[in-house]
């Protein structure tokens, strides 16, 4: 029989699919009567009130529309009805997107009667909101910006839309409720600060609105807990914060209307030709250096010059990439270009004419202020990364940023022969022929945007298209090159090991060193190297704490060794999570070992599911078959990045709602998911959404892989997600791993949970165990070790091994610190409330 399956290729009928249509159709209206009726009513009357295209004429937006204007002339409804128009074809259309896509969120959480009470609530209580703040912003300020606020008028639905959503959120779980908020709130205050127009502020008024009502009336969903975001979540919400510093700026320059407080951004990110008028206003009653300047600027406004000019926003972008990654690079890049331009700000702030250019001809009163002052948004950016620099810690492979200099350089030095070159044999197309010299000075001014060479007029200028391109084009060309160069690198998978052994120690661990081995080449270690062995320890507190025991061939003498090489250093050694064997050569020298933790390991030579012991793991495998779930192996690099998302999205959603950071040490969290040698078994339905998730460690012998040990295991936690995930996920790598001829699987350690053997506990066995109890509804050891016990394992003790008692306290204090690095006074003290309730 082969190994194809048939598939039935009769064709389905139009009407079947028309039926199809139909259902989902029908299921939308159902599930969200309210987003459904709410677009079908915007399309409706701006159809019938021939707004569609360009927005109600202003008379209508007179009656219908959210301003001061309509508000005095007694037309209070308009703060209702304001939101059944929009401005134009391009507004209906987002604002369509944002109703299907945001709206269904508040009417699946709280009901569609009640989404439509909070729409008009926070439609009109946003509304007044707003109209106050523009109120009192025309009353105490005077400018441009006030007096285009009090003389305009809002229509649209966002206003409403994101007050409902921002007002349930609320009820989210922890990690999207932290997530969508941040989003929202940072895209509201970008538009009102970048774009600056009346819709902008209510939309920001309704969502603060929003904000307080759901605090207030719908409070965090039952069961939620506080939590500081983990390493990787600051990460992702530093770089929405850099990303959005360098989108608003082009928010500002290409709106239709900018007028903003912040608006001015736009000519030190993406800096543009002067207006016609200033410039014949300088050649009248400026000096002949500046009129010959501005209007160089003004003749070369082109698509190349453009695109020049946004190389600032684009390796932010690049480097706010990196900054998700968490890359160490990244922090650097992001920090300096943000330093760099709030200098550059200053220093054109500063130059009247670069003042002219922005305010026009005429005297400005405190123009240096109005000028200078956003540009300290780039100032708090860098405060921001300064103060989140511990979470950047990612280093690249070694030689990455070697090849990026390489690649640079390389650009360049193309870029400067070719212009010089290309220059000279099209001299005759330049205003005055330049010479070799010439060319040469001339390339760093092609390499810099237009904007910034205020008091660097061009020596010469071109007159033909040859030359029009050359001049025009070499410096987009070679910061495209910089761009995709460094887009690649920051991309680049880190070294897990980034220490100088790391390469050594590798190679030790394929020879061997229990099912743990793999832990030694993470990140954080330092390595005591004896023959044929190593053993990988972190120091804290004076204490040097091993992940597991020696790795490498078996020396009995390694523990007396490293024990020998930390008297030296002054540190108390201890050997953590270890077998019976080490724990053995550790009480030949006299030391005490106590069991902190129970690996369960299941041998795979005859592993068959058969019987009424495995029923469970059984019916994991049969619903999970009947519901088009499968089991697939990859690795994080290689994953599609709808699934890597979806993994980071189930984990931090898992540590979110502990309220507790992630334990980290001898618990591998997304970090450790990088290494290209740690197998994924995720589990994804026919639309690919990922229910569950595990990892895997390779075991060594002799430098063959002989099992695997279970390291990561999330699940997805909503209504819809897979209940027996994990049992399948297990059951299809023990089967899966069997096929590939593998020993075994070890399910990993339970921390403080152990199997009653029936022997009397010591004193410290009995305290451990307490805890082990106590810290149950907290983090679950015990019940994990319970979960384990249906796969029938056999159950190995790890042991902690220490040289005397008097060193216990310390110890227990390095071991927590390792495990919960970033834990904070009040994390500190709600894990004591779950220890002494």
């Amino acid at each position: 029989m082969s190994g194809t399956t048939a598939v039935d290729e009769t064709p389905v009928p139009a009407t079947d699919l028309a039926d199809d249509r139909r259902g989902r159709l029908l299921r939308l209206v159902r599930r969200a009567p309210l987003t459904v009726g709410l677009v079908v009513v915007l399309w409706t009357l701006g159809a019938l009130t021939g707004s569609l295209l360009h927005g109600p004429a202003p008379e209508l937006a007179a009656r219908v529309g959210a301003g001061l204007g309509p508000l005095r002339d007694g037309a209070w409804w308009g703060l209702v009805t304001s939101a059944l128009w929009c401005q134009g074809l391009a507004s209906y259309l987002l604002s369509t997107a944002m109703v299907l896509a945001l709206l269904p969120v508040a009417e699946r959480r709280i009901g569609s009667r009640r989404t439509a009470v909070l729409a008009v609530v926070v439609q009109v209580g946003g509304s007044l909101v707003g109209l106050g703040a523009v109120a009192l912003l025309d009353r105490l300020a005077d400018g441009r910006w006030a007096d285009q606020l009090a003389a305009s008028t809002a229509v649209g639905p966002g206003t409403a839309v994101v007050g409902c959503v921002l007002a349930v959120s609320a009820g989210l779980p922890a990690l999207w409720r932290r997530r969508l908020r941040l989003v929202l709130v940072i895209a509201l205050v970008m538009l009102a600060l970048y774009s600056g127009l009346i819709g902008d502020l209510l939309r920001l008024a309704a969502g603060l609105l929003g904000l307080a009502l759901g605090a207030v009336v719908f409070g965090r969903r039952r069961g939620a807990r506080r939590s500081r975001p983990t390493r990787a979540e600051t990460r992702v919400l530093v770089a929405l914060v850099v990303a959005a510093s360098a989108l608003g700026p082009l928010i500002a320059a290409w709106a239709q209307t900018r007028v903003g407080p912040l608006s001015v951004l736009r000519f030190v990110f993406a800096a543009t030709a002067p207006d016609p008028a200033t410039v014949a206003g300088v050649c009248t009653d400026g000096s002949p250096r500046e009129c010959a300047e501005l209007q160089s600027r003004l003749r070369f406004s082109g698509l190349g010059p453009a695109l020049l000019s946004i190389m600032p926003v684009l390796l932010l972008l690049v480097a706010a990439e990196g900054l998700r990654r968490g890359r160490r690079a990244a922090w650097g890049v992001a920090l300096g270009l943000n330093l760099g331009l709030t200098a550059l700000g200053l220093v054109l702030a500063a130059s009247p004419m670069q003042q002219r250019i922005v305010l026009g001809a005429g005297v400005h009163l405190h123009a240096f202020v109005l000028v200078a002052l956003p540009l300290l948004q780039p100032l708090l950016v860098a405060v921001l990364l300064v103060a989140s620099r511990r979470v950047f810690d990612v280093h690249a492979p070694v030689g990455t940023y070697r090849g990026l200099v390489k690649s640079v350089v390389g650009a360049a030095v193309v870029a400067a022969a070719a212009y010089v070159s290309l220059g000279f044999l099209l001299r005759d197309g330049f205003d005055r022929p330049p010479g070799v010299a010439a060319l040469l000075a001339d390339v760093p001014l092609r390499l810099v945007p237009g904007g910034y060479l205020v008091g660097f007029p061009p020596a010469f200028l071109p007159v033909d298209w040859p030359a029009v391109v050359l001049f025009e084009w070499t410096g987009p060309v070679f910061w495209l090159v910089v761009v995709v160069a460094a887009a690649r690198t920051l991309a680049r998978p880190r070294l897990r090991s980034a220490e100088p052994d790391g390469d050594r120690v590798r190679a030790l661990v394929a020879v061997g060193g229990g099912t743990l081995a793999h832990m030694a080449t993470w990140a954080g270690h330092t390595y005591w190297f004896t023959e044929g062995a190593a053993v990988a320890y972190r120091v804290i507190g004076g204490v040097a704490i091993t992940t597991g025991g020696p790795v490498g061939e078996r020396n009995p003498q390694a523990v007396a060794g490293f024990a020998a090489h930390c008297r030296d250093q002054g540190w108390t050694p201890c050997f953590y999570s270890v077998d019976a064997r080490v724990a053995g050569d550790a009480e030949a020298l006299g030391w005490r070992t106590v069991q902190v933790a129970e690996e369960t390991v299941l041998p795979l030579g005859s592993l068959a599911f058969t019987g009424r012991k495995w029923q469970d793991v059984r019916t994991a495998l049969n619903k999970a078959g009947k519901a088009g779930i499968t089991a697939e192996w990859t690795t994080f690099a290689e994953a599609p990045l709808a699934v890597t998302d979806q993994i980071r999205a189930i984990s931090e959603e898992w540590v979110a709602d502990k309220g507790l950071p992630e334990m980290g040490f001898t618990l591998g969290g997304l970090d450790e998911l990088a290494d290209p040698a740690v197998r994924l078994l995720v589990a994804v339905d026919t639309e690919r959404t990922v229910h569950g998730v595990t990892s895997w460690l390779p075991v060594h012998r002799d430098g063959v892989i002989v099992g695997w040990t279970l390291d990561f295991m999330r699940r997805r936690s909503d209504e819809a997600a897979f209940r027996g995930v994990m049992e399948f996920l297990i059951a299809s790598a023990a089967l899966s791993c069997q096929a590939e001829g593998a020993e075994f699987l070890s399910l990993s350690g339970a921390p403080l949970a152990r199997l009653d053997r029936g022997e009397r506990p010591p004193a410290l066995q009995k305290l451990l165990d307490g805890a082990g109890r106590r810290l149950e509804p907290v983090y679950g050891f015990r019940s994990l070790l319970a979960f384990k016990a249906k796969f029938q394992p056999e159950y190995r003790p790890w042991f902690l091994a220490y040289p005397e008692t008097a060193a216990l306290p310390a110890i227990g204090n390095a071991l927590a610190r390792a495990y919960l690095p970033d834990l904070t006074p009040r994390q500190t003290a709600g894990l004591a409330r779950a220890l002494f309730r």
